[in-house]
């Protein structure tokens, strides 16, 4: 029966009157979400960046060790991907995965210092400091971030037989949040051809943790 009313309802004289018949079926719109401004962007991702440098061992170790259950403190690592094991100083603990990728074994002193030991390419003993150079630089990219690097050390060395090189950095940091830094690389040869490689990292960098990363260094077996 025709009673008069129209169909779908509207209220004359309302502002949705201007709306198309699909708004007015099932309401307004809804705006989409607001995307933060291109400067708002920037500097956060400045922030962010800012805070990396400081933050970084402890995020390490977390990825390491935070777990449920930390492991419990160990004397010596075996790593049976890269052929080798290594010796732990007093309060270090060995990791169950490594944060970098392409390294096989782990082990951190709480939020001050990692290492962390991966298999390498095979290399001519000529060749051995060039890829040397080029890791530390990697490394240093990704896990420094300094505003000013210096090299510190950059030396050959033999341990326990497998002749190397050892690349160490120190990275200052202008503002007021980061301490200073370190970084050690090193490559050593291996018995079958292959190389190991071993990364120290320290934040702050202290002679501690300098010494902790040497022993665990001239300590592959």
């Amino acid at each position: 029966m025709d009673d008069g009313r129209v169909w779908p309802p509207t209220d004359r004289g309302e502002p949705d009157q201007d709306l198309p018949p699909s708004a007015r079926w099932y309401g307004t719109p809804t705006a989409p979400p607001r995307r933060l401004p291109r400067w708002a962007v920037t500097l956060l991702l400045a922030a962010l960046a800012l805070l990396t440098a400081g933050a970084l061992v402890t995020v390490l170790v977390l990825a390491v060790l935070g777990r449920p259950d930390e492991p419990p403190e160990t004397v010596a690592v075996s790593d049976d991907l890269a052929g080798v094991s290594y010796p732990l100083p007093p309060g270090w603990r060995q990791g169950v995965l490594a944060p970098v990728t392409g390294f096989t074994s782990v082990a951190s002193n709480r939020d001050l210092a990692i290492a962390m030991l991966r298999p390498g390419d095979p290399l001519d003993a000529a060749a051995i400091r060039p890829e040397l150079v080029e890791l530390t630089e990697l490394y240093s990219r990704l896990l420094l971030h300094g505003d000013t690097v210096d090299v510190v050390e950059d030396k050959a060395i033999t341990v326990d037989g497998r002749t190397g090189h050892t690349r160490a950095l120190h990275a200052e940091y202008r503002d007021v949040v980061n301490r200073p830094a370190f970084l050690r690389v090193t490559i050593l040869t291996a018995p079958a051809g292959g190389t190991v490689v071993v990364l120290g990292l320290a934040h702050p960098d202290t002679p501690e943790s300098r010494a902790d990363i040497d022993l665990i260094t001239s300590g592959v077996r």
